[in-house]
């Protein structure tokens, strides 16, 4: 490979939540074993080499005051969108920062949905997704994905179609790819959903900021690309953050082709006079969005797919009672450990606390709509991936374990 994603990357005391923080309350690791950090959404990768290059080369000019976005920035994005996802016809125009997802997520409803309006979600649901919507005051109605019969997740038309109708919804959010659930949307399965949002003159936002983080042959489908009317009637999302770890320099953006929603968007955005780009950001995306950052994508993609590979075979054969769908796309797992915990007379707390007494620090699954759901961070190198594994079968859930 070009690129490293084998070599461990020390993060301890490098301003890292991934390991600065144990999420289960009352958990704590035992003397002998290390963090293992596969929780919050960040990746244990070094970032593609051309960008910390990048930013110590602006930084190493002494003057860091009021800017406006480089035509780089602007030809980054629409060769990245155009490379990467096939997109035609995007213009300079249709393209604006957000101070990342979840702001993009709020200026979009503002306009959307005023205060105590509501707004159709899929369950399991990313957790800032309800952070931000109880925060604005919107009354969630989730419509739970569905499971087929080989355990692959599903949006269930019908159940969105009920809601729609009885709540009189006129705004949803799409997350494309899913989080925490790991589907790659189909054309096919885009193309209905939109068709429905058409019907009862739904707006959507959809958060696309997994899109570069596809397995295997799966690929991301545009939103806006499904149909003229898709196209008029979405606010798409997306950030390098999660492709090149890059959450703690924010800078996310959001492509609205609609001139009416885009222009009433860049108002509510700049009512804060926050919603700025920070110059170090944007030198990031543009090395970043780099015919480099596509080639060291594409191997990132092929690491996590083994990763993938490999954890859930593990699960399947090693952890009985504890089922999951395979992502198609993200670095993340979704379990269900209810089965279990039913067999070994376990709560999920003890569970996960089990696990982070190892050193295996994951995430309860719980605030993302999954009652007995655990959710882990594969982003890391796969020599970890297989210690972590390890870990879990001798000390937490083989059977002869107490």
């Amino acid at each position: 490979m070009e690129f490293d994603f084998l070599s461990p990357l020390d993060r301890q005391g490098r301003d890292a939540l991934a390991v600065d923080v144990i999420p289960i309350p009352g958990a704590q690791i035992r003397p002998g074993f290390s963090r293992l950090p596969m929780w919050v959404a960040d990746m244990n990768f070094p970032t593609l080499p051309a960008i910390p290059e990048a930013i110590i080369r602006r930084a190493s000019h002494p003057a860091y005051g009021y800017f406006l976005p480089s035509d780089d920035y602007y030809n980054a994005i629409l060769r990245w969108h155009q490379t990467r996802n096939g997109v035609s016809g995007l213009e300079r125009r249709h393209i604006g920062y957000e101070n990342g997802v979840l702001g993009g997520l709020l200026s979009a409803l503002q306009v959307l949905c005023a205060p105590g309006g509501k707004v159709l979600l899929h369950s399991p649901t990313y957790i800032g997704f309800t952070k931000s919507l109880e925060r604005y005051g919107c009354s969630i109605v989730q419509s739970p994905l569905r499971q087929d019969g080989q355990g692959v997740w599903r949006m269930d038309y019908d159940d969105m179609e009920e809601k729609l109708k009885a709540h009189s919804i006129h705004a949803a959010i799409l997350c494309s790819p899913h989080n925490p659930c790991g589907r790659v949307w189909t054309g096919e399965e885009l193309e209905r959903a939109m068709d429905l949002f058409r019907k009862y003159n739904v707006y959507v936002i959809s958060d696309e900021i997994w899109s570069d983080l596809t397995l295997g042959t799966h690929r991301h489908i545009p939103t806006q690309s499904v149909s003229p009317d898709a196209r008029q009637r979405t606010v798409a999302l997306y950030a390098p953050s999660k492709t090149f770890n890059l959450a703690g320099l924010v800078g996310a953006y959001h492509i609205v082709y609609n001139d009416y929603l885009r222009e009433r968007m860049e108002q509510c955005s700049a009512r804060s006079h926050y919603n700025e780009m920070n110059v170090l950001s944007m030198h990031a995306l543009i090395a970043a969005y780099s015919d480099a950052g596509g080639r060291w994508v594409d191997e990132l993609r092929q690491v996590l797919g083994e990763n993938v590979d490999y954890a859930v075979d593990f699960i399947r054969a090693r952890f009985p009672g504890v089922t999951l769908a395979k992502p198609e796309g993200t670095y993340m797992l979704f379990l269900d450990c209810e089965e279990w915990c039913r067999q070994n007379s376990k709560s999920l707390d003890e569970l996960l606390r089990a696990g982070v007494s190892v050193g295996v620090i994951w995430q309860d699954g719980r605030p993302f709509h999954g009652p007995w759901s655990i959710r882990m961070n594969l982003a890391l190198p796969h020599p970890l991936v297989r210690e972590a594994f390890d870990r879990l079968e001798r000390y937490v859930f083989h059977p002869s374990v107490g």
